[in-house]
C-alpha cells in the first residue's frame, strides 16, 4: 500500500510545531501498518503529482495563511495559482476513486486553498475562534461505537487539546477532551463516497507519540483508512 506524507515546510510551516520530529513518528506508524511512505515537503507539487496508486494521504502541516504568509514581502507570491488548481483537481480525483486521509493536529488549519480537502475534513480550526488550553498532560475520553474506538480505553497524553472548531459537516466522534465541564471533539472519522478520513487533533510534538494509547488509536485509524475504496451505501 502506498502512502504520501505531507509534512509542514515552506508556506505550510509555522514556529510552533516541529514537523521534522512528528512526521517521522507518523511514518513509523504507517510503515508498521503496511504502507510504503513517500515523504513530501513541497506539498502543492506533491498533490499535483499525486500517483494513481496512493491509498493513504497523511497531512501533518500548518496554516498557509499563518505566519509564513504574514511575513511575505509586498508582492511576494506565496502560492502558485495554476499549480494549486492542478493539485486540487488531482485530490478531487483521488477522493472520487477512493483514498484514506489521516489529518493530524495543525492539519485542521492547513490546505486552505483546497476545497476538496475542506469538504473532506468536516470541521476547521478557525483563527479568532479556535484555541487550546496550555500544553500538558491530558485525559482523552474514547467515545462512540466506531470500529476504531471498539475496545479502546481512555488514555493520557502530553499534548495540546484543540477546542472550538468550526463544524462544517457531520463528523463521527472517536475521542473527546473535557475543559471547564464541557466535552470537545479531539478525534473523528468521516466517510464520503468511496473515501475515508480520520482527523486527530493530537500530535503537537514528539511527546504525543510516547503515549501508548495515542499510538494504538493511530494504529487502529490507519487500519481503517487502509480499507479503501470504502463500500458505497448500496453495497453495505
Amino acid at each position: 500500500m502506498h502512502a504520501v506524507m505531507l509534512t509542514g515546510s515552506g508556506r505550510y510551516s509555522d514556529p510552533w510545531h516541529p514537523y521534522t520530529e512528528t512526521s517521522p513518528r507518523l511514518t513509523e506508524l504507517a510503515e508498521a501498518a503496511g504502507f510504503a511512505v513517500t515523504a513530501a515537503t513541497d506539498i502543492d507539487t506533491a498533490l499535483a503529482d499525486l500517483p494513481d496508486d496512493v491509498q493513504l494521504l497523511i497531512v501533518n502541516a500548518g496554516d498557509p495563511a499563518g505566519p509564513a504568509a504574514e511575513e511575505a514581502g509586498p508582492g511576494e507570491e506565496t502560492a502558485d495559482v495554476a499549480l494549486i488548481a492542478r493539485a486540487n483537481a488531482a485530490l478531487e480525483a483521488a477522493i472520487e476513486r477512493g483514498i484514506g486521509i489521516l489529518a493530524v493536529h495543525a492539519a485542521a488549519a492547513s490546505l486552505r486553498d483546497y476545497p476538496a480537502y475542506e469538504r473532506a475534513l468536516g470541521a476547521r480550526w478557525e483563527r479568532e475562534r479556535s484555541w487550546h488550553p496550555p500544553i500538558g498532560d491530558a485525559h482523552v475520553h474514547v467515545v462512540g461505537n466506531h470500529a476504531i474506538a471498539e475496545g479502546l480505553g481512555d488514555f493520557t497524553v502530553f499534548d495540546e487539546r484543540y477546542t472550538d472548531f468550526r463544524l462544517d459537516a457531520v463528523i463521527e466522534p472517536i475521542a473527546e477532551h473535557e475543559h471547564d465541564g464541557t466535552r470537545h471533539p479531539l478525534v473523528w472519522a468521516r466517510e464520503f463516497g468511496r473515501s475515508r478520513l480520520v482527523y486527530d487533533a493530537l500530535g503537537h510534538d514528539a511527546r504525543s507519540y510516547d503515549s501508548a494509547g495515542h499510538c494504538e488509536l493511530l494504529e487502529r485509524s490507519l487500519a481503517w483508512l487502509g480499507r479503501v475504496p470504502a463500500p458505497t451505501a448500496n453495497q453495505r
